[in-house]
């Protein structure tokens, strides 16, 4: 059934609306996780499917003839993967060793910065003015490319420190990201962009409902043993915060040293500095003991906040 007009204007002011909100409704999603356990914890066995949704949403607004432009020029690619997925673990691992002695607590920052790149990224760049086609296309390699560098990333640098299941690591990042996007992806260019027309209206608001009923499912196993009111939880913040600002500076660094413009230096700073951290928080609190999830729990507070001041400050030119 076909919505109308009337329909889609009130969906989309709704959708756009939770858009801008992401900085607040993510540390309130962590919130009620906390303060309503027993109620957000039954949607755990349905973690992945809301995240598949999360994922489908973002994929249905994906091109593979914008993918295929920006590979024939694929320099800013090499130097994301070179910020993000080189720089930025290592960085991930020496900081937090120098004030923790917890092998968990570095696992989690170094899954972390292993995750791939934010879909909330292209909010982002649509608002600072980047390069869309680059943005989409860094998400879409980097969201298939998970199930392997995020296992093989944790193992390469914390080696025997930590005992991981890497292949349910994988299935996990296959059904919440991979397959999602593939399906996305084939829908929008079979139907020639007919279908996301259709769909996208209701599905995009609701994807962003399902990103606080998943952050939401992911916190309610932590509410009845992490007290914030412990000294070390706000010190692994104040290191997240370090990192998340430093992934930001490092990927701009990159960008100015490659020369690569300013709109594709933009979707560079954005997709380098943004982490898909719902995602990475599912993989932690499945996957890991409880304090390699602290990081990505403190990273939820603090991401989005660091990415709009990161944006007003760097790209004032162009909002």
């Amino acid at each position: 059934m076909l919505l109308s007009e009337k329909t889609k204007n009130v969906l989309q002011k709704i959708n756009d609306f939770l858009e801008r909100m992401i900085p607040i409704t993510t540390p309130l999603s962590i919130a009620l996780g906390f303060f309503l356990p027993n109620i957000f914890i039954h949607l755990r066995p349905f973690v992945i499917l809301l995240f598949g949704v999360m994922t489908f949403s973002g994929a249905l607004k994906l091109k593979a003839a914008e993918l295929g432009n920006v590979v024939r020029s694929p320099f800013p690619i090499f130097l994301f993967f070179i910020a993000t997925h080189v720089l930025m673990p290592l960085a991930a691992l020496a900081l937090p060793s120098l004030f923790f002695a917890n092998s968990d607590i570095v696992a989690g920052f170094v899954l972390l910065f292993a995750g791939p790149t934010a879909v909330s990224s292209f909010i982002w760049i649509t608002v600072f003015k980047g390069d869309k086609a680059l943005c989409l296309t860094l998400i879409l390699l980097d969201t298939l490319l998970a199930p392997l560098v995020v296992p093989g990333t944790v193992s390469i640098l914390m080696g025997t420190k930590i005992t991981m299941d890497m292949t349910g690591i994988a299935i996990s990042l296959l059904f919440m990201v991979v397959v999602p996007t593939i399906i996305g992806v084939a829908l929008n260019e079979t139907s020639k962009g007919k279908i996301p027309a259709v769909v996208c209206p209701a599905v995009d608001p609701f994807a962003k409902i399902c990103l606080m009923l998943v952050i939401a499912a992911n916190a309610s196993p932590l509410a009845s043993s992490i007290r914030f009111a412990d000294p070390i939880i706000w010190k692994i913040g104040l290191i997240c915060i370090t990192l998340l600002v430093l992934g930001f500076m490092l990927a701009k660094l990159i960008g100015v040293i490659g020369k690569i413009g300013e709109e594709k230096s933009i979707s560079l700073i954005i997709s380098g500095g943004l982490r898909n951290n719902s995602a990475v928080m599912t993989i932690a609190v499945t996957f890991f003991p409880e304090a390699a999830v602290l990081p990505t729990l403190m990273s939820l507070i603090f991401q989005q906040i660091i990415a709009a001041i990161i944006g007003k400050l760097l790209f004032r030119r162009q909002v």
